[in-house]
């Protein structure tokens, strides 16, 4: 059975015998909905690749104690995969952060392109943002993830141009490429994911002047709160890190 995953501010300076607290809805969720009690093993993580198992010594509503029995230090993983996911309407953002967070992306940038149906705006892309980025902490622990994925603000399609230049290899999904997928892949990726209405001409246009290379993935149309992980998985399988 696997242990349960709880993220803790810092695990800085913890070695083996060291005492870590865990307080506040973090303590709540594993002591009061999980009910972890004493004795229990649990396994703690900073979301920056430092992994702690231990033994919960103590618990309260909002407050757990655990003794360290060892400390793991996960090397970042590579290549490093960042997607740039156009803004889905309802909840379907949600479900594609969850997917892409499962399979390991590094960063997901929310994207608002011309033909997104969602638009954030004030208060609610406040709210929306807040929901994307509890989606990639909870889909983390349950992953078991050493490194926690970035949900970054909202980007313009200026933005995503410059993601696009500062990349090393950036692809962009579309229908009508001819291009497959490379096989030779660099230590940083951008995928760029187009929402429901497509891609506007002119946003592959900027895209291609910044140096993307438009790809697609196969005869299918995938929905696009399910097309990135689907080409998030077809890269990973071409390096060291799905072997």
């Amino acid at each position: 059975m696997s242990l349960h995953v709880h993220l803790v501010p810092s695990l800085t300076g913890m070695d083996e015998g060291s005492t870590v607290t865990v307080e506040g809805a973090e303590a709540h969720h594993a002591v009061v909905v999980r009910r972890l009690a004493v004795g229990e093993s649990v396994v703690l993580t900073d979301g920056a690749g430092r992994v702690a198992t231990g033994e919960v010594t103590e618990t309260g509503k909002s407050r757990m104690e655990v003794r360290v029995r060892s400390v793991t230090d996960v090397p970042a993983p590579v290549p490093e995969l960042v997607v740039v996911q156009a803004l889905p309407k309802g909840d379907r953002g949600e479900l594609a952060v969850e997917l892409l967070t499962e399979i390991g992306v590094a960063r997901v940038v929310p994207w608002a392109a011309a033909r997104s149906v969602a638009v954030w705006r004030g208060d609610r892309a406040a709210k929306s943002l807040a929901r994307w980025q509890a989606t990639a902490r909870e889909a983390a622990k349950q992953a078991r993830r050493a490194w926690f994925p970035e949900v970054s603000p909202l980007a313009s399609t200026a933005d995503v141009v410059a993601l696009v230049a500062d990349a090393p290899l950036a692809l962009v999904l579309h229908e009508e490429a001819t291009e497959p997928l490379p096989t030779r892949l660099p230590d940083r990726i951008l995928l760029v994911v187009g929402p429901e209405g497509g891609l506007a001409p002119e946003e592959l246009t900027s895209f291609a002047d910044a140096g993307a290379r438009t790809v697609r993935l196969g005869p299918e149309v995938l929905r696009t709160s399910t097309a990135g992980v689907a080409a998030v998985a077809a890269l990973l399988s071409r390096t060291p890190r799905w072997r």
